[in-house]
C-alpha cells in the first residue's frame, strides 16, 4: 500500500505501519560515538537519521539513502539492529542497521536545503538528549548496549531463531519498556 504526498511517497506494509529504515552511524567500528542530525520540525532536537522506504526499496538500501540525504555521510552497511515499532501516535516499523562512517561530506542535501546540522555524541549523552522528544530513538541505542559485550566494546552480532523470522521491538505505552514479539 502506498500513500503519496508532495515530494514523498509513503509505503505500508500489510498490517498498516509504515515501512522505515535508519543507521545508527558510528565513527569506527568501536561504536563509542554516533552521530545525530537536528530534527527538521524542532531543529532544536537532535534525532536518528532516517526515513520512509521508496515503493520497492530494500531496508538497508533505504537506511543508507537516508543517512547521506540527512546526514551527509557514507560508510559500510553493518549488521541490522532490529525491527522496532512505535505504536503510540504513530503506526511506524523501523529498520534500524548499524554503520561505520568512511566518508563525511562538507555540504549535503538537507545541510544546504532546510539547514540540518549533525554531530556526534558519545552514547550516553545520546541516550539523554533522545530520552526527552524520541524514546524510540533512545530504545535503538538501548537495545546496542544490551547487545555489547564487556570485553573491547565490540558488539555481538544478535542471531535470528532458525525459522528466520523477523525480530520486532515494540514501543508499549510505558516509555523505556520494550517488549519483544516474532
Amino acid at each position: 500500500m502506498m500513500k503519496f504526498k508532495p515530494n514523498q511517497t509513503r509505503t505500508y506494509d500489510g498490517e498498516g505501519y509504515k515501512k522505515r529504515a535508519a543507521c545508527l552511524c558510528f565513527k569506527n567500528e568501536r561504536e563509542e560515538e554516533v552521530l545525530l542530525v537536528s530534527s527538521s520540525r524542532h531543529p532544536d532536537q537532535w534525532i536518528v537519521p532516517g526515513g520512509g522506504m521508496e515503493p520497492e526499496e530494500e531496508p538497508g538500501g533505504a537506511a543508507v539513502r537516508e543517512v547521506y540525504e540527512e546526514a551527509g555521510v557514507k560508510g559500510k552497511l553493518g549488521r541490522l539492529l532490529g525491527v522496532f515499532e512505535q505504536n503510540q501516535d504513530r503506526k511506524h516499523r523501523t529498520y534500524v542497521y548499524i554503520l561505520t562512517v568512511t566518508e563525511t561530506l562538507e555540504d549535503w542535501e538537507d545541510s544546504v536545503n532546510i539547514g540540518k546540522k549533525r554531530e556526534w555524541f558519545k552514547i550516553e549523552d545520546a541516550i539523554k538528549v533522545l530520552q526527552c522528544h524520541k524514546p524510540v530513538h533512545a530504545e535503538y541505542l538501548e537495545k546496542l548496549k544490551l547487545g555489547c559485550s564487556s570485553t573491547n566494546g565490540n558488539s555481538v552480532v544478535p542471531t535470528l531463531p532458525d525459522d528466520n523470522s523477523t525480530l520486532y521491538v515494540t514501543s508499549s505505552q510505558s516509555p523505556g519498556k520494550p517488549s519483544t514479539v516474532r
